[in-house]
């Protein structure tokens, strides 16, 4: 085991599954001791000495207070936030509802504030830390129907920008990982519920430099430098990663 995270304390919001769960991975690897805080218990396998579940509904205040006080209290304090947890879905202006704004909003970039707010104190207390939020690349465009979605990211790119300037002289950073497309369940999901999915399956490949697609233990490995003192010098940036999607112009075919 290495440990670039070795005696520290980490919060992932949703790290029991999908992108959360390779952050996780990588962090008990790294060393680090880790509170998993979502709505559903993750899988056995993920759970360990090292990594604990926390129940919280993080369209519920008092929930995010009560998981942040709890995983500083289980750990014996709190260095590092990733804020994970996020939900997506694809309805155009014209097909939301204001209540469909309000829930984009409250779980992708209002839980994030509180989870924010609830654990600086506690990183006070430790002489600094490092809050690692997880964007997109829909932050910084947009695929059809996700005006909502987008709207979201962009403003965990801003929110995170603004914490690193106000909390920097505290010894606090702040960074965002914006992913492409990551493999995942629900990616997989998505792609076989289309009626050409091996077509789909290629044009993705295609879409990317670097001929595959993403892993969630990518995104992990990113978030372990970024949360370690080997990032000591890095905080305000949105950090894409994306194998290259969005650098790549498309071209016409026949």
């Amino acid at each position: 085991m290495a440990d670039r995270l070795a005696g520290k304390i980490a919060l992932i919001t949703g790290g029991g599954r999908g992108i959360g769960a390779g952050i996780t991975q990588r962090f008990v690897e790294e060393g680090a001791k880790v509170a998993i805080v979502q709505r559903t218990p993750p899988s056995d396998d993920i759970v360990n000495d090292r990594a604990v579940y926390l129940h919280a509904d993080l369209s519920k205040p008092q929930d995010i207070a009560s998981a942040v006080a709890a995983a500083a209290e289980r750990f014996g304090g709190l260095d590092i936030l990733v804020n994970n947890a996020g939900i997506m879905f694809e309805k155009t202006v014209d097909e939301m509802t204001e209540e469909d704004w309000d829930q984009m909003m409250t779980i992708n970039l209002k839980a994030p504030f509180l989870l924010t707010k609830a654990a600086l104190p506690h990183m006070r207390r430790r002489g600094g830390g490092s809050i690692v939020n997880i964007g997109s690349i829909e932050g910084l465009a947009s695929n059809p129907g996700h005006p909502a979605y987008s709207a979201s990211k962009a403003g965990v790119h801003g929110f995170s920008a603004a914490v690193a300037v106000d909390h920097g002289h505290e010894g606090i950073r702040c960074n965002a990982i914006a992913p492409g497309w990551i493999n995942s369940d629900l990616s997989e999901i998505y792609i076989e519920s289309m009626a050409d999915s091996a077509r789909v399956r290629k044009e993705l490949l295609a879409m990317h430099p670097v001929g595959r697609l993403g892993e969630p233990t990518d995104v992990g490995k990113l978030a372990v430098w970024l949360a370690s003192e080997e990032s000591s010098f890095v905080t305000g940036q949105v950090w894409v990663i994306d194998g290259g999607r969005t650098k790549k112009l498309p071209l016409p075919v026949s």
